[in-house]
């Protein structure tokens, strides 16, 4: 599957290339649209042997993708995810080194694979070609949060609105019944409207659980359907809740500059909490223990350092290309 951006025209062709999970993908579209410059998205699946030792079996031919990626290949490339692991190690080969690469997250094989690698502060890794981020970059900016504000009106629900933004069992984290109950208990206490959203992860008990405590005519439960309101709560909320499981839920919310309270939950991995220690330390992020108070910090610009960065060496790998 290809989408293609709708910005300004640009000479250089950039190519995401994912497998289709939006976590990853919003993190590369976050850099690429920094840039400025038009990109296509290209989702793709491997085909065995490749789909199941992928990223270390290496050896990539036509045949790994499905559907196949064929040249003209691109002058840059973001890639993000197990499996785009090999699409990049591929186009790089086929490109005849021309393409160049950049992969965010660690992709778990020889750095030595890209040109440019993106990757968070709790992650060790450190070197000539890498880059450290704060969070994980993704698609929010002033332009787009003004936007949101202007679509979507939420005026109706009080002076103080709270988003909540409800994710759920993870590999580090557990969400049980009961922990939800207290959940709701304290969301309920607070004094302000809350805009609500769950996830897939939120499961469907959990989520009865806080409808029946929280949907409520002073409070905007999303259902669902529709357009999906995260931008216009991020918009329009004066704080920030957002569970510990999501290092891109917390990412984003950092990104806006607003109060951003971090829902404690049962479980945790070293990882992702040395993530939250961080931006904690930073005082961009709070625990929350019922009670919310304005503060104010610099906000998260992880995908325009990437972008930035990536520009510089970019203009230094052409000119490098083109003086050979």
């Amino acid at each position: 599957m290809t989408e293609k951006s709708s910005q300004n025209c640009h000479n250089y062709t950039i190519w995401i290339v994912t497998e289709g999970i939006a976590g990853t993908e919003n993190q590369c579209i976050g850099v690429a649209e920094s840039l400025g410059w038009n990109y296509e998205v290209k989702r793709i699946s491997l085909n065995q042997p490749w789909k199941s030792l992928s990223p270390y079996i290496g050896c990539e031919r036509s045949s790994t993708f499905e559907p196949q990626l064929t040249p003209p290949w691109p002058d840059i490339l973001i890639t993000s995810g197990r499996k785009s692991v090999a699409a990049a190690r591929y186009i790089k080969k086929q490109s005849n080194g021309k393409t160049y690469s950049v992969h965010i997250q660690d992709p778990k094989v020889s750095y030595d694979a890209f040109d440019l690698i993106a990757l968070p502060q709790h992650d060790d890794a450190r070197g000539k070609n890498i880059i450290v981020t704060d969070g994980a970059p993704n698609k929010i900016t002033a332009d787009k949060i003004s936007a949101a504000h202007s679509e979507f009106d939420f005026s109706q629900y009080g002076e103080t609105r709270i988003a909540v933004l409800i994710g759920g069992k993870s590999k580090a984290y557990d969400m049980s019944a009961q922990d939800t109950e207290k959940l709701a208990q304290k969301l309920s206490d607070l004094n302000g409207s809350l805009l609500i959203t769950c996830s897939r992860r939120t499961g469907a008990e959990n989520r009865r659980i806080l409808e029946h405590h929280l949907n409520t005519p002073q409070n905007y439960f999303w259902n669902g359907e529709g357009k999906n309101p995260y931008f216009g709560f991020l918009a329009w909320a004066d704080y920030i809740l957002v569970t510990a499981d999501s290092a891109s839920m917390i990412s984003e919310s950092c990104t806006t500059g607003k109060p951003v309270y971090m829902i404690p939950m049962q479980g945790g991995a070293r990882r992702i909490q040395s993530f939250q220690n961080h931006l904690i330390n930073q005082g961009k992020l709070k625990l929350f223990n019922g009670n919310l108070e304005p503060y104010t910090y610099e906000p998260l610009n992880d995908a325009q350092i990437i972008a930035n960065e990536l520009k510089k060496r970019f203009q230094g790998f052409t000119k490098s290309a083109h003086d050979d």
